[in-house]
């Protein structure tokens, strides 16, 4: 189960971005939330540059991933 049902509805980066950081407000208040939103905004800037669809498509499905297991945990 995905930690939002919009997951499979999230084709690109903003979307994704949108998507981790409502996420996010999920999570305990306080550091944690701070942590993770840090996390999402810094990764966000690494791959900025990205412009091979196929690999934008990789890291969506990655991000997604990763925040189910950050979610459930």
């Amino acid at each position: 189960m995905s930690p939002l049902p919009e997951a499979e509805l999230v084709r690109s980066a903003v979307q994704l971005y949108r998507y981790l950081l409502r996420c996010c407000r999920r999570l305990p208040p306080g550091h944690i939330q701070q942590h993770y939103r840090h996390a999402i905004r810094q990764s966000f800037k690494v791959h900025a540059d990205e412009d091979d669809p196929e690999r934008i498509q990789q890291i969506i499905k990655r991000a997604i991933e990763d925040a189910d297991w950050v979610m459930n945990k």
